[in-house]
C-alpha cells in the first residue's frame, strides 16, 4: 500500500483523529513557548552568550524534567491516560500565565526559570502519555504510519509555533513584556488541547487493569527499582533497545550541532543578537521542512528496507553530509545541514517510537517512554556540555564537526551489531 492509502486508513479512526488533534494543538503551543524561552535565554540583546551558558541553559531546561521522567512513568502505567491528557494542559496553561505575570512585573529572573521548569515537566508528562496512548487507537499493522504521522506532524507544528513566536516577537518586542505576551498566547492555546482530549472516553487509552501491579504510592517509593525493571525489560527486547540507542546517538550529535550553531550565529555569522536569532530561525525553518518530509520518506523506506537497515542509513547520511555541508562554515551550509538533520533525525525517531511500541509490553510502555525521554534530553544536554569544553569563543571548530561525523558512523555500526536480524516472512507459493 502507498503512504497516502495507509494514511487515509489511519485517519478514518475517530479516536485516532482526536488523539492526533490533541498532539497538534499542544505542540503548536509548545513551539511558541520554546521560542520565547530560547529568545530570552540566548538571544536577548541585554545578555551575552557563551558555550558554557548554552550548556547550562539547556541543562536547566531539560535535565530536571528528564529526571522526573521515571516518576511520570509510574503514573502513566497506572492512571487513566485520557485524564492525564485533560488535566496536564490545564496545569501547564496556569503555569504559563504565571510565567507571563512574573515577566510583566519584573520579578526575579530565577522565579521565571523555576516556573519554566515546571511547565516543561508537565509537558514531558503529557508527551509520554501521548506516546503510550497511540497503540490503543490504531491497529498494530498501522503503527509505523501512525508514528510517521503523529510525532512528526507534532514536531512540524512545533516548528510552526516557533515561526508564530518569531512573528509575535517582531510585533510585541524582544523585551520582557513582549516575551510575556508569547507566554499568554501559548498558555491559552495549550488549554484547547484539554478540550479536545475530553472528547475521548476515559478508559480508551489504557492502561489495562493489572491486579498484580503495585499501587502508585508504593511504586513511587520504589521508583528506582521500577525504572531498573523497565530497563531490564527493554534490554531483553534488543530491537527496541538498539533503536533507543540510535535515537540517543542522534540527539547527542544534534546537541553538539546546536551549541555550535548558536555560537556561530552570535559571534561569527552575525553582528548582533537579532541578526543571530534570524540566522538560527532560518536553520530551524529548514529543519522543519526536513521533519515534514520524514513523514513521507520513512514509511516508504522502511517498507522496502526495514527499520533495521533504514536507521543506520540515516545515521551515516547525517554524519557525512553534516561535515561536507558545514566544514566551509557558511550560513547556507548550516541551513542545508539543518534540512538533512531534520529528515535523518525524525526518521530515526519514527523508527525508535515504532520499535518501542511494537516490542515493549503495554504494562511497561510508560516506563519505557520515561527512559526514552531521559535518553532523548540527557544525551542532548551532555553533548552541549562537551561542546562547551571544545568550542572556541566564536564557535568555529573542525574538530567538533569531525567528532559529530565519527559519532554518527560509530552509532550506525553499533546499531547493526546490536539489532537482531528479523527473519523475513515466507512468500506464498
Amino acid at each position: 500500500m502507498s503512504f497516502v492509502s495507509d494514511l487515509r486508513v489511519v485517519l478514518r479512526g475517530r479516536d485516532f483523529r482526536r488523539l492526533y488533534s490533541t498532539r497538534l494543538v499542544s505542540q503548536f503551543s509548545d513551539g511558541i513557548f520554546q521560542f520565547a524561552v530560547a529568545g530570552l535565554a540566548f538571544f536577548s540583546p541585554e545578555r551575552s552568550t557563551s558555550a558554557a551558558q548554552i550548556a547550562s541553559g539547556l541543562a536547566v531546561l531539560l535535565l530536571p524534567y528528564s529526571i522526573l521522567g521515571p516518576f511520570a512513568g509510574v503514573f502513566i502505567d497506572r492512571w487513566s491516560r485520557r485524564q492525564i491528557l485533560v488535566v496536564a494542559p490545564l496545569i501547564r496553561g496556569v503555569l504559563l500565565l504565571a510565567a507571563a505575570a512574573l515577566l510583566a512585573f519584573d520579578a526575579p529572573e530565577w522565579l521565571f526559570y523555576v516556573t519554566a521548569l515546571c511547565v516543561l515537566g508537565v509537558n514531558r508528562f503529557f508527551l509520554a502519555a501521548l506516546g503510550a496512548s497511540l497503540p490503543h487507537v490504531v491497529p498494530s499493522d498501522r503503527l509505523m504510519v501512525a508514528n510517521a504521522v503523529t510525532p512528526t506532524s507534532g514536531t512540524v507544528l512545533t516548528f510552526v509555533g516557533v515561526g508564530v513566536g518569531f512573528l509575535l516577537r517582531k510585533i510585541f518586542g524582544a523585551d520582557d513584556h513582549g516575551i510575556a505576551v508569547l507566554m499568554v498566547v501559548s498558555g491559552l492555546i495549550f488549554g484547547v488541547s484539554a478540550l479536545i482530549a475530553r472528547t475521548m472516553r476515559r478508559e480508551l487509552l489504557g492502561p489495562a487493569y493489572d491486579p498484580n501491579l503495585p499501587q502508585a504510592r508504593e511504586a513511587v517509593r520504589h521508583v528506582l527499582s521500577g525504572l531498573a525493571d523497565g530497563a531490564r525489560h527493554i534490554v531483553h527486547h534488543r530491537a527496541a533497545a538498539a533503536a533507543m540507542g540510535a535515537m540517543a546517538t542522534h540527539r547527542f550529535m544534534y546537541g553538539m550541532c546546536t551549541a555550535m550553531l548558536v555560537m556561530l550565529s552570535r559571534y561569527y555569522f552575525a553582528e548582533n543578537a537579532e541578526e543571530a536569532l534570524n540566522a538560527v530561525t532560518v536553520v530551524v525553518a529548514t529543519s522543519g521542512v526536513g521533519y515534514f518530509l520524514a513523514v513521507l520518506v520513512t514509511p516508504w523506506a522502511t517498507e522496502r528496507l526495514g527499520i533495521e537497515r533504514w536507521v543506520p542509513v540515516m545515521l551515516v547520511t547525517a554524519g557525512l553530509l553534516t561535515f561536507a555541508l558545514c566544514a566551509p562554515f557558511q550560513q547556507w551550509g548550516f541551513a542545508v545541514g539543518g534540512f538533512v538533520l531534520g529528515i535523518a533525525g525524525q526518521s530515526i525517531k519514527i523508527c525508535a517510537d515504532t520499535a518501542v511500541q511494537r516490542d515493549v509490553e503495554d504494562a511497561y510502555l510508560g516506563r519505557a517512554f520515561s527512559i526514552y525521554d531521559m535518553l532523548f534530553n540527557g544525551s542532548y544536554v551532555l553533548a552541549a556540555a562537551l561542546a562547551a569544553l571544545l568550542l572556541p569563543p566564536n564557535g568555529r571548530s573542525l574538530l567538533v564537526l569531525g567528532l559529530i561525523t565519527a559519532g554518527y558512523i560509530a552509532g550506525a555500526v553499533l546499531y547493526r551489531v546490536v539489532t537482531p536480524r528479523r527473519v523475513p516472512a515466507p512468500q506464498p507459493s
